[in-house]
């Protein structure tokens, strides 16, 4: 993150116009979202501030040569390229807390339909394929709506790399940091074809150029995928630190090598493809610590249509990470005393006095189908009749909408401060927080979506999700790695 997002400073601090222009055409971009996933950015806090979110991708594309003789496959170069490293960061609303989340390249999960924005084919939805495949399937902007559809969270950005992309910015670096308890090679084995190649001592060694890449890659040894994210996660840890040592933010001579190595490896969604748009995300990032910085990956299990090869997530433990994201909660428990988030507005007078309850329409739409399971029967009815007994006579059910894991109330965009004002008088009724209700520009008229977290009842109430309250085997920071028996290595062989 210190390189593609922080060492941008050079691109508007001291560089020449034209440098400037030149790290602005190095980059490359592409949509932001491949297709349709309901999701809504969150509401603002009391502060005005907004969670950000980044979708962080790894590709083993091989069209390229330098990535062929890297990633080997000289056979599939006209192959699409799978997302085999895929990473959510999230940055709190008030930038003082950060959690990155791994999911593993073989989970299976609900993919939707996508298009491809640089040839126009469609693909069509579906619930069994792996979550790497969904780059083939219309490129990052697919993986990003795939994941928003998936956690409810709505994700600002993506960035991609690829092999030899790793490969110049660890270099750049002049290595990363890692730590394995025996020598490691992950060798080609008769159980186990392939390996990545990766030889190291026992202890710590800083790894480069194809080293680094070799360490990215390995999974055999480190036992599994899961074990592998947890790798690739102390490297981004090593990484910052090594930066941090190096005082890479404010040696000028750094800045400049860095910046040039970053903007050529890099993809990035189109919104943020300018050095300056870079170093002002960058800029929302200064005061995150690496004590403040956790690292995850979604529990597992095997995948029952192929348990050899597949995984499935653990639905109870990703319900409540993607839960404490979408509801920016600290993933740690180092923060000081909390401070009032404040309810986005229902609790204060509003600026516009909400209209009479009978004199709008409100349409309740069943959503809760957002967790995967089938939609509670009778939820539109059951709530529109709630809302009836409550003053809102002019509140009726539809069958049409999709799932939602949250729910929230919508008002028309287009409609203004009075709008806002019936659709927070319509989630005070309910006992629904401030932050459920949201501006939209579709919606026509107030629609409240019953979301999978409000499966029974009429009175809505909250889940209590504390700070730190991570699911058994999420948190996978650790400051060595464990090899696998067949891959330990003596030193000499």
């Amino acid at each position: 993150m210190a390189i593609t997002l922080s060492v941008l400073i050079l691109g508007t601090a001291g560089a020449g116009y034209l440098y400037y222009q030149h790290l602005n055409n190095n980059l490359r971009g592409g949509s932001r979202a491949g297709g349709e996933s309901g999701v809504k950015k969150a509401a603002p806090d009391a502060l005005g501030n907004t969670p950000l979110n980044i979708l962080l991708l790894g590709s083993d594309d091989r069209s390229k040569s330098a990535n062929v003789a890297l990633g080997g496959g000289k056979n599939e170069r006209d192959r699409k390229p799978l997302a085999d490293v895929q990473m959510l960061l999230h940055v709190s609303a008030d930038r003082q807390h950060a959690s990155i989340v791994s999911i593993p390249r073989d989970t299976v999960v609900p993919i939707p339909a996508c298009t491809d924005t640089t040839d126009g084919k469609v693909y069509a939805a579906t619930n069994n394929r792996p979550i790497n495949e969904t780059l083939s399937r219309g490129g990052p902007g697919c993986t990003l709506t795939t994941w928003e559809k998936l956690t409810g969270v709505y994700i600002d950005h993506w960035m991609m790399v690829d092999f030899a992309g790793v490969v110049s910015m660890a270099d750049e670096v002049g290595g990363v940091p890692v730590c394995v308890k025996t020598g490691v090679y992950d060798k080609s084995t008769a159980q186990q074809h392939g390996g990545s190649g990766l030889k190291l001592p026992e202890g710590t060694t800083d790894v480069k150029g194809e080293q680094a890449l070799q360490w990215l890659r390995t999974r055999h040894a480190f036992g599994s995928d899961q074990n592998r994210a947890k790798a690739q996660h102390m490297y981004l840890n090593g990484m910052m630190k090594k930066l941090q040592e190096q005082n890479a933010w404010t040696d000028t001579g750094r800045l400049t090598g860095l910046a040039e190595t970053a903007t050529t490896a890099l993809q990035v969604s189109d919104e943020i493809k300018s050095v300056s748009k870079l170093f002002n995300l960058s800029m929302q990032l200064k005061n995150v610590k690496l004590d403040r910085l956790t690292t995850t990956t979604v529990p597992t299990d095997p995948y029952p249509g192929n348990p050899d090869a597949w995984l499935s997530l653990r639905s109870s433990a990703a319900d409540k990470m993607f839960a404490m994201v979408r509801e920016d909660v600290a993933f740690d428990k180092n923060g000081g005393p909390k401070k009032p988030k404040g309810d986005g507005g229902t609790s204060d007078k509003p600026k516009t006095e909400p209209e009479a309850p009978d004199a709008f329409s409100v349409t309740v739409v069943n959503g809760t189908s957002g967790d995967g399971q089938p939609a509670a029967p009778g939820r539109a009815s059951a709530l529109a009749t709630t809302l009836q007994g409550k003053g809102f006579t002019r509140a009726e059910a539809t069958r049409e909408g999709e799932g939602s894991k949250d729910t929230a109330v919508l008002y028309p965009k287009s409609a203004g401060d009075q709008a806002k004002a019936n659709a927070e008088s319509v989630a005070k009724a309910l006992g629904l927080p401030g932050s459920a209700v949201h501006g939209d520009a579709k919606a026509v008229t107030i629609t409240l979506v019953v979301g999978s977290d409000w499966r029974t009842g009429s009175v809505y109430k909250k889940p209590q999700i504390n700070d730190g309250d991570l699911p058994e085997g999420a948190d996978d920071k650790t400051e060595c790695m464990d090899v696998y028996s067949i891959y330990k290595w003596d030193g000499k062989s």
